[in-house]
């Protein structure tokens, strides 16, 4: 077996840092004057002037080369300071600056590129003279994968005043940036003024007024029940003004995420887990603003994350700083296991709503007779992203014997999956099989259902 050695590989770290990382690179202006150094001895041979002409032309080249070189300011004499925002959302742009500093005391034509991790979008290079002493330069981009990445160096290439030479610095300068799931949905509900949602042009169902319990008193607004107008604070405000009612609050409410294998697919641009960690924010936001306590357990073959139950949207954040930067794992999830650890972890009686893929309800097999165990102490609510591929095979048209065979294996699926939800549906469990487009309108009306029914 064969071992890589520090000191062998010093002398290629030494030349990578010369001529990569901190060399002297030539112009397209220096390319073109070696070129026509070409036509300028063609010329001198016709002219029968032999190699003289040849020689004088590159001896000026040379003596112009080493003037830029000495013209061209050290690395040292400059600076650069990345400014970015702390987290992002995926898919949303964002604007980073960097504040340049020129010590030289001459104009710098420069270019400027970011060590951007592979998942952003990469600009163009920024390109410019700096005349001051302090610049501000700034490009756009986005992260299109969650998770926490580092920023680790900037780029720098600047010429001289002649510009037949450019030099290239490695500017140290590491920060890290987090990519949170896309948060609009929830942002959107924060900011409702019914306390409502709308996803995809659709109206989530509004605050249950079946409740006992008074809450306040607010301005009435369009689709509220006219049932609840309070006339006498209406009269005092001169505005109408409606009774808000809600029902008990300091429920648990407890998010199960799988983060298996099966949830790496990709569906509409995005992985079943993406999704999934979206809807649950946004339930997990429905909730809080409800008065109730959200707990969350994220897992594959093992425990990956359990935040306890907590009030209040800042525990929201807490939940956001646990999932953001969840993936799926290449192993087969294990939800009896998550289910056995919420047990033991959380005695009191709560709502679980499982996120998870319908072909891990359908292949373990000890997971039916241990839900019908849960049951009699928690509310179960069991999710799983329809898939569209099934969905189209089982409605083709069979034109031939491939087809037929094809579209009759698409409907066996399907019918394995609506069996196994009338199975759970007879005890007591919900499970539903939802597009990928309506999973959080559902599971938020499935949520405020069971509010209203006072389920819980």
């Amino acid at each position: 077996m064969t071992t890589s050695s520090t000191k062998r590989s010093r002398p290629f770290r030494s030349l990578v840092n010369r001529l990569l990382e901190n060399g002297v690179l030539p112009t397209k202006r220096m390319i073109i004057l070696l070129g026509c150094g070409a036509a300028v001895a063609a010329a001198g041979s016709l002219a029968g002037l032999g190699y003289a002409l040849f020689w004088m032309y590159n001896a000026l080249l040379l003596l112009a080369s080493i003037a830029d070189w000495y013209t061209m300011p050290r690395a040292k004499k400059i600076a650069a300071v990345r400014r970015l925002p702390e987290q992002t959302d995926i898919g949303q742009e964002l604007t980073v600056s960097i504040e340049l500093e020129n010590h030289s005391g001459q104009p710098i034509l420069f270019r400027l590129r970011d060590d951007l991790p592979i998942s952003f979008d990469r600009p163009e290079a920024v390109e410019g003279i700096l005349k001051q002493k302090y610049e501000t330069v700034s490009y756009t981009t986005r992260g299109n994968e969650r998770g926490l990445f580092t920023l680790s160096y900037l780029y720098l290439r600047y010429q001289g005043k002649i510009r037949l030479w450019e030099k290239q610095a490695k500017i140290p300068c590491e920060q890290k940036i987090k990519v949170y799931p896309d948060l609009t949905a929830v942002r959107g509900y924060l900011q409702s003024l019914q306390d409502s949602l709308i996803v995809d042009g659709k109206k989530i169902l509004l605050r249950t007024r079946s409740g006992t319990e008074f809450h306040a008193i607010r301005e009435y607004v369009q689709d509220d029940d006219p049932r609840y107008i309070n006339w006498s604070a209406s009269a005092r405000s001169r505005r109408l003004m409606t009774n808000q009612y809600r029902p008990e609050q300091g429920k648990v409410l407890t998010i199960l995420l799988d983060c298996g294998r099966m949830m790496g697919v990709e569906l509409e641009g995005k992985t079943k887990l993406d999704l999934t960690i979206e809807s649950a924010l946004t339930l997990a936001a429905v909730a809080l603003k409800q008065g109730d306590q959200v707990a969350l357990l994220a897992f594959s073959h093992e425990i990956k994350t359990y935040v306890p139950p907590g009030r209040g949207l800042a525990h929201l954040h807490t939940l956001v700083e646990a999932v953001y930067d969840l993936q799926s794992d290449f192993v087969e999830s294990n939800p009896l296991q998550a289910l056995e650890y919420l047990h033991r972890q959380q005695k009191r009686r709560s709502l679980i709503v499982l996120f998870s893929d319908m072909e891990n309800y359908l292949l373990e097999d000890q997971l039916g007779a241990y839900l019908w165990r849960l049951r009699r102490s928690h509310l179960l609510l069991l999710l799983s992203l329809a898939d569209p591929l099934l969905h189209e095979w089982s409605r083709t048209e069979t034109k031939d014997s491939r087809l037929a065979y094809i579209k009759a294996l698409a409907q066996r699926f399907w019918l394995d999956r609506k069996a196994f939800q009338q199975k759970m549906i007879g005890a007591g469990i919900q499970v539903l099989d939802i597009p990928a487009d309506q999973l959080t309108l559902t599971v938020v009306n499935s949520y405020l259902d069971i509010k209203s029914r006072e389920a819980l």
